[in-house]
């Protein structure tokens, strides 16, 4: 990692969804790693997002989303990050994010999506926060 600072992550429900208990999950663990947490809550804007990671020199956006419609919610995202200055910026999103549940079964499928929409990496309903904790530590070439 070239940052000489820790790692802080940016994390919230995007869209129109209230669902908050997975954040709050993903948000201790987090911390319990050391990592800063920029907890917006729940019913999160892409802008929003976007200017706090801006403001807090974010390594990270993580979006949540339980409610199904993920994809519609994270669709340009990636392009408002590059037009913000942050173009390098980690994308995560986990949770219920298609409404399909044939979708949910074809994980390859949705990974394919979002990947295409820019994100990093995406994580199906139930990964552990473990996980994509490694995930981001890997991806900024943290080592501990």
């Amino acid at each position: 990692m070239s940052k000489q600072k820790g790692i802080t992550v940016v994390l919230g429900t995007i869209g129109v969804d209230a669902h908050i208990v997975g954040g709050w999950i993903l948000k201790r663990a987090l911390e319990k790693e050391g990592i800063k947490v920029v907890y917006l809550g729940a019913s999160v804007s892409q802008e929003e997002f976007i200017n706090a990671a801006v403001e807090t020199d974010a390594d990270a956006i993580w979006v949540s989303s339980l409610y199904g419609m993920g994809r519609l919610e994270c669709q340009g995202l990636r392009a408002k990050c590059v037009e913000a200055g942050l173009k390098d910026i980690i994308l995560y999103a986990g949770g219920m994010l298609v409404a399909s549940m044939d979708l949910v079964k074809d994980w390859e499928k949705v990974e394919k999506e979002f990947e295409e929409m820019g994100f990093n990496r995406i994580y199906r309903p139930g990964t552990l926060p473990a996980v994509p904790i490694a995930d981001l530590k890997k991806d900024l070439g943290v080592t501990s």
